[in-house]
């Protein structure tokens, strides 16, 4: 990765983190907003969103796993 990706992923942890704890979920809309180079915050833009989807692909696995054992 390069620094600029290094540094949009470790403020999208640390966004995500806040997330949790400050029950927004559409903070991560601000943080960019707060980002003044362009370029950092498409680097953090992407994470977020490669963040989110694996976070909803991963819940959406646990859900399918617990129903199966339900049924099963």
């Amino acid at each position: 990765m390069s620094i600029v990706e290094d540094m949009g992923d470790a403020l999208a942890k640390t966004t995500l983190e806040a997330m949790d704890h400050i029950d927004d979920d559409r903070f991560y809309d601000k943080v960019a907003v707060g980002a003044s180079s362009p370029t950092l915050q498409e680097a953090f833009m992407t994470a977020i969103r490669v963040r989110l989807a694996d976070q909803r692909a991963r819940d959406f696995i646990a859900k399918a796993v617990a129903s199966a054992k339900v049924a099963g």
